[in-house]
């Protein structure tokens, strides 16, 4: 081979190089060029949805009631202790019923003395009646005899009324269930000496039924437009952490709560607790169920807080006025007649009550604005209505650090 062909197979080769090295430079170039990933996305995605109202209440029986004592005296004998089931008109306690007994005794003696006095006036005016008919006395010893006996009867009835009032006070220094159920709290010891002069003091608390329990809690003001009768929720509670336990919204009460300025209504739910697991005082922590949708697109609620840098802003801004600027005068001849100041106004100040500005990943890992309208929300998810968006999208929820960590 001579050193001619070898000087053009040598320069041919180069060419070759060279005009792949082009190519291959072009088509870099002609590649968009992607950003390293600078915030944390979460998918777009379709799924179920609930909205909840959220309240701290406390569970207890559905009935409750106190037992008291009109009388006073010293405990004598205890029948009933904490968590006894009783039964209606069963003894839980007695008081020393020594003073009550002495009280009735002079009751009787009080009646008996009155009645012998009836007796002699009767006679009184037997005597006098004859007296009369011959002239021995005058009318006016008469009157004085009738006026006696009639003494005499008022006494008879002031006695039987103080007897009466001494048996009613031993009988209440006798004190009973007054219904069936289960003793949860006592206040009361042995030898212990009540005091009911001024009021009447509660010795137990008696739960008609633990099987049936209420959560009587405290929803804000901002809240309660949401609720209604029949609601669904759902509680947990300390005791059971790793379980959800259902209720039911059975009466929302009207009567408000101020303290410091924070105003909440009194909300009650029912509880079935056949198992008995749920204990009065427990603090239960309750979802109150407010709204439901089914297969709806969703996107994570962090999103609606997401917000650029202000550098990034002033770019997004700059970029924003720039494509303005180019399409005005096409943009104003395709506007309709203006409207109305204060229509335009009220317009606006309705859509923003439910619109949001969120950001998604484009191809290039660049922040994209998009306007949304949502429905149902809660923590965790927010119901997308209407917005370019698809499920599979990524929308951004948080910036990364420099390190990419969050």
């Amino acid at each position: 081979m001579s050193v001619l062909t070898k000087k053009r197979i040598f320069i041919a080769m180069a060419i070759v190089l060279v005009g792949g090295a082009a190519v291959y430079w072009q088509k870099q170039n002609a590649k968009p060029k992607v950003e390293e990933p600078k915030y944390r996305t979460a998918l777009v995605e379709t799924g179920n949805l609930t909205q909840t109202v959220t309240a701290s209440g406390t569970l207890n029986p559905v009935e409750l009631i106190n037992v008291g004592s009109q009388v006073s005296g010293t405990v004598a004998e205890l029948n009933a202790d904490f968590n006894d089931r009783v039964k209606k008109g069963q003894v839980l306690l007695k008081l020393d019923p020594t003073l009550f007994n002495a009280q009735i005794k002079q009751g009787e003696a009080n009646l008996a003395s009155a009645q012998a006095s009836k007796r002699l006036a009767l006679a009184t005016l037997e005597r006098n009646e004859k007296l009369v008919a011959q002239n021995y006395i005058s009318a006016i010893a008469m009157d004085q005899a009738k006026r006696e006996v009639d003494v005499a009867d008022a006494n008879i009835k002031v006695a039987k009324a103080q007897l009466e009032s001494a048996q009613a006070n031993l009988n209440n220094s006798v004190i009973r269930a007054p219904i069936d159920g289960v003793i949860i709290k006592r206040t009361i010891d042995m030898g212990q000496t009540v005091a009911a002069s001024f009021q009447t003091p509660n010795l137990f608390q008696i739960a008609r039924d633990l099987t049936k329990m209420q959560i009587d809690t405290n929803v804000s003001e901002a809240d309660v437009g949401a609720l209604k009768d029949g609601q669904p929720a759902h509680f947990v509670v300390d005791a059971y952490p790793d379980r959800e336990f259902d209720a039911k919204l059975r009466q929302f009460r009207l009567a408000a709560n101020v303290q410091q300025n924070v105003v909440t209504y009194n909300v009650v739910l029912d509880v079935d607790n056949q198992q008995e697991l749920l204990k009065p005082g427990m603090t239960a922590q309750v979802r109150l169920v407010v709204g439901a949708r089914q297969n709806v697109l969703r996107i994570p609620t962090a999103a609606l807080r997401f917000k650029l840098s202000e550098e990034e802003q002033a770019k997004e801004a700059k970029a924003k006025a720039g494509e303005a600027n180019k399409n005005a005068s096409a943009s104003a001849a395709a506007l309709p007649a203006s409207e109305p100041e204060d229509d335009v106004a009220f317009r606006t100040k309705k859509d923003l009550t439910r619109s949001f500005k969120i950001y998604k990943l484009n191809e290039k890992n660049q922040a994209v604005p998009v306007d949304i309208k949502i429905g149902l929300s809660n923590f965790r998810f927010t119901e997308v209505l209407s917005g370019d968006l698809k499920a599979g999208d990524k929308v951004i929820t948080r910036t990364l650090d420099k390190s990419g960590v969050n």
